[in-house]
């Protein structure tokens, strides 16, 4: 009976945060709040209990604080425009549609590397679509290239802080940041070149017919004193995670630092009160939707998924856990899966399997728009702006994509 209860629960749960039903006029089911209805249901059942709840506060606390710092970064950067002026100096040095595209997906991958992947796809993609609306005003079919450059360029996190997920996965197994780092930046390099090389290959026609000789004159702002120091200030922090880890430091303790130093300059250059900026700037929804994950996920646990799970693991290579983790995400959504990984690999001779597991877990969500949170948001985000990603787009363009991407990234991996 537990086990029904459980597998149904996850089934209904992910269902409604695909969907996110309307209930009325004013409320739209939220993924945490669809999340948290699933706790509640399997508690109900007896399959998990405060004990579990507790075991996964104790597990997150400081991811989710790590998260919750970038979050503040993320909000003061908005606020004082520096990703609009990332977004002004890319535009005014395009010569060319293809130059376009390259810079755009560049500026998603410096994005992603310096804030994470959500923060990419979320505050990049509105701002892209008026660029390019307004660089090419009789070319609306030109959005589309240029949103799938931003949401493919968040692709495999290079550093932990770069993707939620990959952070409570590498604290969960004890994974420090430099070794994070030096195994998967080059495997998320590899993923970028593989991805945008597709893309451009994809949408040449395209990109070659855009009207570059009409384009109308951008005049490049210059950069103000707040976004010099946020700037300067993110330049910091960077490096000071591999630094703080080298001597055994906790990732959590230099993004709350960050994110302190953050909220003084938004005070400082943009009169941005602290609390505004917690307040709007933390998407308290998401780490209460993560919480709740786990927990659905050691209900999982509880009912014997995670023991079926390793044993299909036991004595497999990396191509048979990336791949199993890319369908697993895409299917159940990249977060759910994650958590069902890190407790299958747990005790896992090496690491390789739980690298693994997150290249799958990064790229995966490309083929199926419930993969991930990102990739729903994403489309909404377009929808809202009058563009339409149709499900059969989003499929072809993520398989034709991820495969290569996927392919060659755990290849590199397994010979690492």
């Amino acid at each position: 009976m537990q086990e029904v209860a459980a597998y149904s629960t996850v089934a209904v749960t992910l269902g409604l945060v695909v969907t996110r039903p309307r209930l009325s006029a004013s409320f739209r089911l939220s993924p945490a709040v669809a999340a948290l209805g699933g706790v509640a249901m399997m508690a109900m059942f007896g399959v998990v209990s405060f004990t579990h709840l507790r075991a996964a506060a104790t597990n997150l606390w400081s991811p989710l604080l790590t998260i919750a710092a970038i979050m503040v970064m993320t909000e003061v950067a908005t606020r004082v425009a520096l990703l609009d002026q990332w977004a002004t100096r890319v535009e005014t040095r395009a010569t060319s549609s293809a130059h376009l595209f390259f810079l755009v997906f560049a500026l998603g991958v410096l994005t992603s590397s310096l804030l994470n992947n959500d923060a990419a796809i979320l505050l990049l993609t509105p701002l892209v679509v008026a660029l390019v609306r307004r660089r090419y005003p009789n070319r609306p079919e030109l959005i589309v290239p240029f949103a799938f450059a931003v949401f493919m360029s968040a692709g495999v996190a290079a550093l932990p802080v770069s993707n939620p997920m990959n952070m409570v996965v590498a604290e969960f197994a004890g994974i420090g940041f430099n070794h994070y780092a030096v195994t998967m930046i080059p495997v998320a390099i590899i993923g970028w070149v593989v991805a945008f090389l597709i893309l451009r290959r994809m949408f040449a026609r395209q990109l070659s017919t855009a009207p570059d000789s009409d384009v109308p004159r951008v005049d490049r702002r210059p950069t103000d004193t707040g976004q010099r120091a946020m700037m300067v200030l993110l330049l910091c922090v960077l490096p000071s995670y591999s630094a703080v880890g080298y001597f055994g430091g906790p990732v959590w303790a230099v993004a709350t630092v960050g994110a302190i130093v953050a909220l003084a300059l938004g005070a400082r250059f943009g009169n941005h009160r602290p609390a505004s900026v917690v307040a709007r700037g933390v998407s308290w929804e998401t780490l209460a939707f993560l919480l709740a994950v786990l927990v659905l996920s050691l209900g999982l646990r509880e009912v014997g998924l995670v023991d079926r799970l390793a044993a299909h693991y036991a004595g497999a290579g990396v191509g048979t856990v990336g791949v199993t983790s890319a369908l697993g995400s895409a299917v159940l959504n990249n977060h759910p899966m994650a958590h069902l990984n890190m407790m299958a690999l747990e005790g896992a001779p090496g690491d390789a399997a739980i690298f693994a597991a997150l290249v799958g877990g990064d790229l995966g969500p490309r083929l199926l728009p419930m993969g991930s949170l990102a990739g729903l948001l994403w489309i909404d985000i377009l929808r809202r702006q009058g563009v339409e990603i149709r499900l059969g787009t989003f499929v072809k363009v993520g398989v034709i994509v991820t495969v290569p991407a996927i392919s060659a990234s755990l290849l590199w991996l397994s010979f690492a």
